[in-house]
């Protein structure tokens, strides 16, 4: 059994911000070429150009419109009279959208303040007096971690699945993977980087080594409890997010063209902003990568307080109808304090939940395993999920989406906060149902 590092819990996210560039969703993904010259734009850069359909990021800062061809969307580097220009141009233009920064969703290593808070929790229980917060002790746990499991593969049935994720590409994108991780070696690992300056896809983080790790992690680690859902599935790791862990939605977007391309059947995105209102350039994103058989799943966010009374709401990417939001669990398979509720708009809901809470997974050497917390921590769970019932059932897009909702199951949590609940892995003879 390993002795993970204290285990860190997430916070909300800073304010907003923009990179002053504007991203330009069309009409029709497979329409003719814009006339940019309309725009007073000549220098354009096109994903089918690159090899393995991966546009560098130094090609996406340098170019003054960078499409990306298999999505129907571009980032221009305009000025409102340009895009002005854009919108009446040729090919008919859906949205004109400023470009968005965004963040990893767990943060601050502050597991003082948690213990004490879980610790005056627990002495109000046992006092039979009022607690902080919620007012009462929390619920014990269901799971917990054991020498052979997590408590997160084993409340989402993978340890008793027959399926590892074979033939199934995922995608994860993110801050990278630590390319030497020991538990990685001899996997089928294809990284690229789409953060301007940064050639390598290595996690300079953290963040994104823990998400892989939980997707694709092997099913008999060299050291410690299993913690991975598809252990054979061929992992795509695409660094989006800088090693300070934010990035813009043109390297975001680059790197769902290349899994879009590579044919990844799962794509998982860890990552956020902070806003209520759905991002066009993700729904138009999303709802491509569908039709060509690749599922985009995001984390719901880390903006609640439920402590205190907030429930917070769904984030930009998850936000957009087309990409799965993912909400975070406790091990007693209650909500999260941290996890974001459902919008009462299209596409704002939470649609299913996984583990997110005190999770271990792989970190970058020489820490190797870490222990933390968040909606991030339950997206790959779910994207592992999914690579598990691609593999048993053949099904890809909004036919995969369908059945990890219908094969959930059903919390005494509101589905507001869960969907329709936590998600759960293939069993002997799905592939026959």
């Amino acid at each position: 059994m390993i002795d993970p590092p204290a285990a860190r819990r997430p916070r909300r996210l800073p304010g907003v911000s923009t990179t002053g560039r504007q991203v330009v969703v069309f009409a029709d993904p497979d329409g003719e070429a814009v006339d940019w010259s309309a725009a007073g734009i000549t220098d354009v850069a096109d994903s089918r150009d690159f090899t393995s359909g991966r546009v560098p990021a130094q090609a996406l800062r340098q170019a003054g419109a960078t499409v990306f061809a298999r999505l129907g969307i571009a980032v221009v580097d305009a000025a409102p009279d340009q895009v002005s220009a854009l919108r009446s141009a040729r090919r008919p233009v859906l949205s004109v959208s400023p470009e968005l920064v965004h963040r990893v969703l767990p943060e601050d290593p502050s597991a003082y303040v948690r213990g004490y808070r879980d610790g005056v929790t627990d002495l109000a229980g046992r006092l039979g007096s009022s607690g902080p917060g919620e007012g009462t002790a929390p619920p014990p746990p269901l799971f917990e971690d054991t020498p052979a499991a997590t408590w997160g593969v084993q409340a989402v049935q993978a340890t008793t699945s027959p399926f590892t994720g074979r033939g199934i590409r995922v995608a994860v994108l993110d801050t990278g993977l630590d390319l030497a991780h020991p538990d990685f070696a001899g996997r089928p690992v294809t990284a690229e980087s789409f953060v301007t300056g940064v050639d390598s896809a290595q996690d300079g983080h953290g963040h994104g080594t823990h998400c892989t790790g939980t997707a694709c992690g092997p099913r008999v680690p060299p050291a410690g409890p299993r913690y991975g859902v598809a252990s054979e599935a061929e992992v795509f790791a695409g660094k989006v997010l800088s090693d300070e862990g934010s990035g813009d939605d043109g390297g975001i977007l680059a790197g769902i063209d290349w899994a879009v391309a590579n044919g990844c059947a799962v794509i998982s995105m860890s990552l956020g902003a902070d806003v209520a209102e759905a991002h066009p350039p993700y729904s138009a994103a999303g709802r491509r990568a569908l039709q060509q058989g690749s599922l985009i799943v995001a984390a719901a966010g880390n903006n609640a307080d439920r402590e205190n009374g907030d429930p917070g709401f769904v984030g930009a990417p998850a936000n957009s109808v087309e990409i799965m939001a993912v909400g975070a669990l406790t091990s007693a398979l209650t909500t999260a304090w941290f996890s974001a509720r459902s919008l009462p708009t299209p596409g704002g809901e939470v649609d299913l939940a996984a583990p997110g809470v005190d999770v271990l997974s792989t970190w970058p050497m020489p820490t190797r395993y870490e222990t933390i917390s968040g909606t991030s921590m339950a997206t790959p769970h779910v994207a592992g999920l999914a690579a598990l019932w691609a593999e048993a059932t053949g099904r890809r897009g909004l036919e995969l989406w369908a059945t990890l909702t219908q094969a959930s199951r059903r919390l005494g949590e509101p589905s507001v906060d869960v969907g329709s609940g936590l998600a759960l892995a293939p069993q002997e003879g799905a592939g026959t149902a």
